[in-house]
């Protein structure tokens, strides 16, 4: 298991070089190994932030005779579970390891999901009991990318009560409610802040692996096992790169994450049992003291809201000020990002008046391959859209109409 988690030595970096309320979790959930070294990622313990004491284990993840219950009914599964390629292994809660798990404080559980096993499951923390989210798989994949792209290893309770998971790749960001309706929706993938310097969110030698922490303002805070982070808004899925962590030991890989307090996060390692403290307004690191035995940790997870920005980062420009290809529009919208990746991209709006409008894709022959209607309620908006992944690359028109079919914007758009 250990090949997959800490992702170092795969590759060649091609870089160089409210608060009260929510702070007030004093403990850390924490995925380990029952050996202090080991990489067994199969069992659930609970750090005092406090004292830095780990709790023995709380859930041995690997017993196959669990029962389980299924989530919608809450009724015991009838049948063991059994998969070709992991047998019976699959009945364990946490089957093959876990790398992603939230803390849903509201209702008092942990959502998780098996590495090699496509499913979302949670445990009942004031029964220990643990339920299964039976359908159609959470990513939808159930064969793992030998590149271990498809891997979840990300996930997070947000600031607007939803669960966000993501992908090592970044092409799934996925959410769901804590409620009755808990199935996963797949939001599509992350899409590079041009500021980022190269330093891509789907790139494995940067950005592959580490863990997840929400914001008090909304948004996702990305650790990567190379210690890299980024700043992801759910309602744009711009991945915008904060920095790198400094004070790390040389070869160590960031795999959990969670806040100690307002502006520090708690991180831990699978390759090494060393605990370290970021203060995010520089992403600087320094010792986090562990009384008694120190584990290697997959994942750490608790409920509370990162809630300051870090200092040494800068508003992103406009929209209008970055684009690489001129438009139309008085500089009230603009296309983000262009040229387009991942066959996604945004419109930003700005002082336009609410109502509906339409928007349309089309080729350099005119003819038109996407047509999007939506409403604007107030002076600033911004629309995401999805082009089909077999759309060809090459230069496209992007326009807008008003609901008087009267043209509003256009621009041309690069798909690479």
């Amino acid at each position: 298991m250990r090949k997959i988690l800490p992702l170092l030595g795969i590759c060649t970096l091609l870089i160089s070089g409210n608060t009260t309320a929510q702070t007030s979790d004093r403990f850390s959930y924490a995925i380990t190994d029952i050996q202090p070294g080991g990489a067994n990622w199969s069992f659930l313990r609970k750090i005092n932030l406090q004292t830095g004491e780990y709790s023995p284990v709380l859930l041995q993840g690997n017993d196959m005779t669990f029962t389980a219950r299924e989530a919608g009914s809450k009724k015991q599964l009838s049948q063991p579970l059994h998969d070709p390629r992991f047998g019976n292994l699959v009945n364990a809660p946490f089957v093959n390891g876990v790398a992603a798990m939230a803390y849903d404080k509201k209702n008092n559980r942990l959502w998780y999901t098996p590495m090699l096993f496509d499913q979302l499951r949670y445990i009942d923390l004031k029964t220990m009991q643990v339920y299964y989210v039976t359908g159609n798989g959470f990513t939808g994949n159930p064969v793992r990318n030998a590149d271990q792209g498809n891997i979840v290893t990300r996930m997070a309770v947000a600031a607007d009560g939803y669960v966000y998971a993501l992908t090592n790749d970044a092409t799934q960001f996925i959410r769901f409610g804590t409620g009755k309706k808990n199935q996963p929706e797949d939001m599509g993938g992350l899409v590079d802040d041009p500021a980022n310097g190269g330093i891509s969110i789907h790139n494995a030698c940067t950005s592959f692996g580490g863990d997840m922490v929400a914001g008090e303002d909304g948004k996702l805070y990305i650790f990567s096992a190379r210690n890299y982070v980024f700043r992801v808004d759910p309602a744009t899925k711009v991945a915008r790169l904060l920095g790198q962590i400094s004070g790390l030991p040389e070869g160590y890989s960031v795999n959990g994450a969670a806040v100690e307090n307002e502006n520090t996060i708690l991180v831990s390692s699978a390759v090494k049992n060393e605990y370290y403290l970021v203060d995010a307004r520089n992403w600087s690191a320094s010792p986090y003291r562990i009384s008694g035995t120190a584990w290697t940790s997959s994942d750490l997870a608790n409920s509370n809201l990162l809630s300051l920005e870090p200092k040494n980062t800068t508003a992103p420009a406009a929209f209008s000020e970055r684009q690489a290809i001129p438009n139309s529009g008085d500089g009230r919208m603009g296309i983000f990002p262009n040229p387009v990746t991942h066959n996604q991209f945004v419109i930003q709006f700005s002082k336009m008046l609410p109502g509906s409008y339409t928007l349309f894709v089309t080729d350099v022959t005119g003819r038109q391959i996407l047509q999007q209607q939506f409403s604007m309620s107030g002076e600033n908006h911004v629309q995401a859209v999805k082009m089909d992944p077999s759309a060809s690359r090459g230069i496209y028109l992007v326009s807008v109409k008003d609901a008087a079919s009267r043209m509003v914007y256009s621009s041309k758009l690069v798909l690479q």
